[in-house]
């Protein structure tokens, strides 16, 4: 069908992205699911930017996903009123950092596209 043909689209990852995306990593948040500390992935963002370079428009055109990536730990956060009430918790998804600087890196790619088109 149609999204076939779109899906096979090369995507543009841009190096210097992805390098700042990990680089500007808040070093302060808590551990990983996969072990990792952010710390870690920050001060080896000139070692891991090559490789995810790499996996990324792998991924975007094989449409697969490294199945880690796909699995967040959701915790509930309380916003206000009566503790007891589940409707007062909003649901926080962490999920591991690979995948997400791969969602801002393709985000980062087609919001230049469509600022092309305009």
């Amino acid at each position: 069908g149609d999204r076939e043909g779109k899906q096979n689209e090369v995507i543009t990852i841009k190096v210097e992205v992805v390098r700042d995306l990990l680089h500007y990593l808040d070093a302060h948040r808590s551990i990983g699911l996969d072990g990792l500390h952010q710390r870690a992935l920050k001060e080896l963002a000139y070692v891991l930017t090559k490789p995810l370079c790499i996996i990324y428009p792998k991924s975007w055109l094989t449409g697969e996903v490294p199945m880690d990536w796909k699995v967040a730990n959701v915790t509930p956060i309380y916003k206000k009123g009566r503790k007891e009430d589940a409707g007062n918790y909003r649901p926080v998804s962490l999920t591991l950092v690979p995948g997400k600087v791969m969602e801002q890196t393709i985000l980062s790619d087609m919001t230049h596209h469509i600022e092309d088109i305009r």
